[in-house]
């Protein structure tokens, strides 16, 4: 089988501490290196002691969800783990405009897209759309176009792949991650040289209304919670947005964590963006053990614990929230081997980002999860 082509399951530049200097980048590479790793994996964990963690699904306050490719659609291994613990699905990168433009804006690609939609259906897991529009892709798409066929392709798009997934999707992260990494300001990217800052937001939502009206819209973003001057500046968007009638329904919270986030931070921030009233979802959690302190001599132990401790805590918060703003949780892949920090250069086997080892077990991760479902803060 020809492997998938070289892609980010999320772009490179997701941030990790760095001491009190600055932000590093991690590059990505093609998914097909995760069969390699999930051998190394298979090893290092081979005399685990399995927790015992009940199927997550069953005991989380609304719908439990993971992300997703075409290609674990063909892994029994992922399907059994997924029917048993999930209950929602995202498109990890299938629905994103890379690839779905990656013949052009007149041969738009939905094979992939299709197949993950129908395995949704016929497994009766909800279906979250994501994404619509994002600063970082589409740029070559719609390069020399003028201002009427701009805006004629942008419109086009939403209609189109809203359209081909409505009552199919329960939801569409419609922008994604509009705020400039260090929260100083909005991103300037090729939507906003057009539309504007907010415009372009505002637009997305208008033709995203009109595609899917019954679909919820949510804005998502990462390291709200972890990044003080971000989360204000989300704070600051959202109601911007709203006052100026876009139709925002949903707010979603990726929580991309890592271990030394301080204690509170999370909660905190959880409960202050809870005040606009509007649904939340938790839509791709993943908590690395990694740090860039090269001084960071901390035993393998002790990074689980502070991981198990950042995790619970947002469980828990999220467990706190009002019923009607409990949207989703979803976390950003099944094992550890599934996820893009595990398929990134100089990977050393050691990472345990997400809920289930490689054989599908759950790890301390999982336990944490279920202790924050079942202790809101």
């Amino acid at each position: 089988m020809k492997p998938e082509t070289p892609h980010p399951s999320r772009s490179a530049r997701h941030l990790l501490p760095q001491g009190e200097k600055g932000w590093s980048r991690r590059t990505i590479l093609a998914s097909s290196l995760a069969l390699p790793l999930a051998a190394c994996d298979r090893f290092a964990s081979a005399e685990a002691t399995p927790l015992d963690v009940p199927p997550l699904k069953s005991i989380a306050p609304a719908p439990f969800g993971t992300a997703i490719k075409a290609s674990h659609i063909d892994d029994p291994d992922w399907v059994a783990l997924a029917r048993a613990n999930v209950s929602q699905l995202t498109p990890e990168w299938e629905m994103k405009m890379e690839y779905i433009l990656a013949n052009g804006l007149d041969r738009p690609n939905f094979d992939r897209t299709d197949r993950i939609a129908a395995f949704a259906q016929s497994n009766g897991m909800g279906l979250h759309g994501h994404t619509l529009i994002w600063y970082s892709q589409g740029q070559e798409a719609f390069a020399g176009l003028d201002n009427a066929a701009f805006d004629r392709a942008f419109d086009g798009y939403i209609a189109t792949v809203a359209g081909r997934y409505r009552g199919k999707v329960r939801s569409w992260d419609v922008v994604n991650e509009p705020i400039l990494d260090d929260g100083s300001a909005m991103r300037d990217c090729h939507w906003s040289q057009r539309y504007g800052q907010d415009g372009y937001i505002l637009r997305a939502f208008e033709k995203a209304r009109i595609a899917d009206p019954q679909a919820v819209l949510f804005l998502n973003e990462y390291n709200q919670e972890s990044v003080p001057a971000k989360g204000a500046q989300f704070l600051k968007l959202v109601e911007r947005l709203l006052k100026a009638g876009c139709p925002l329904q949903g707010l979603g919270l990726q929580s991309h964590l890592w271990i030394d986030i301080p204690e509170g931070v999370i909660a905190a921030y959880m409960r202050e963006v809870a005040q606009f009233g509007l649904p939340i979802h938790v839509s791709e959690l993943d908590c690395t053990l990694r740090t860039d302190n090269r001084l960071d001599l901390r035993k393998q132990a002790d990074r689980i614990a502070a991981q198990g401790a950042r995790v619970t805590e947002l469980t828990s918060a999220f467990a706190a929230l009002p019923k009607a703003q409990q949207f989703a949780f979803t976390i950003w892949g099944l094992r550890d081997t599934d996820s893009w920090y595990r398929q990134a250069d100089k990977d050393d086997g050691k990472d345990k980002p997400l809920p289930f080892d490689s054989f599908g077990r759950p790890n301390p991760m999982a336990a944490a999860i279920a202790a924050g479902f079942k202790t809101p803060a």
